[in-house]
């Protein structure tokens, strides 16, 4: 059974993953309120205590966006490192910003973080999951009523999305 760790913030500890993947192992470290200097701070009692992973994701940098902190590419480039440092044998997964729309974000600031992330993933040899892509033209709603946390259709679309890329690495193996 493939063994999926999930690393992030709440976007991540709010959805029940095992329950939308039941072919894989989930174990999700999701901490609400969670920015990048978090996570970061957290991986070395993530590796006492997972020592083995075929999978991780993670989504991380919405609460530093909601505080400003737009330098947070730096840290996530650490943690992908550290990451693939830490799990050799592992597929790191870094998922894209959703396509929030919070008045006080210029217009493009989402699509440009993205391609910053989609830049880091390739040069430290992690995979981009692109969800933003995935979301941004749906015609439901994608986000709950406070603009940042997602509906359970959102979870929907971005399980699938990553069990795609899982079966595509199994498959690949």
């Amino acid at each position: 059974m493939t063994q999926v760790l999930l690393l992030g913030d709440s976007l991540v500890a709010s959805n029940d993953w095992q329950n939308r993947m039941p072919s894989c192992q989930v174990t999700n470290l999701g901490m609400p309120g969670a920015m990048t200097s978090d996570v970061i701070n957290s991986l070395d009692d993530v590796k006492d205590l997972h020592r083995q992973a075929d999978v991780i994701m993670l989504m991380v940098g919405t609460n530093d966006i909601l505080t400003g902190n737009f330098e947070f590419i730096h840290t996530l480039r650490k943690i992908c490192v550290t990451l693939c440092k830490n799990y050799p044998a592992a597929e790191v997964l870094i998922t894209s910003i959703l396509p929030m729309d919070l008045p006080h974000l210029p217009y493009n600031t989402i699509p440009s973080l993205n391609c910053h992330i989609e830049a880091l993933t390739m040069q430290t040899g992690c995979c981009y999951l692109n969800i933003h892509s995935r979301l941004k033209n749906l015609s439901v709603p994608i986000f709950e009523a406070d603009g940042v946390h997602v509906t359970k259709k959102t979870y929907e679309i971005w399980s699938r999305t990553l069990l795609e890329h899982i079966a595509f690495l199994i498959e690949d193996d």
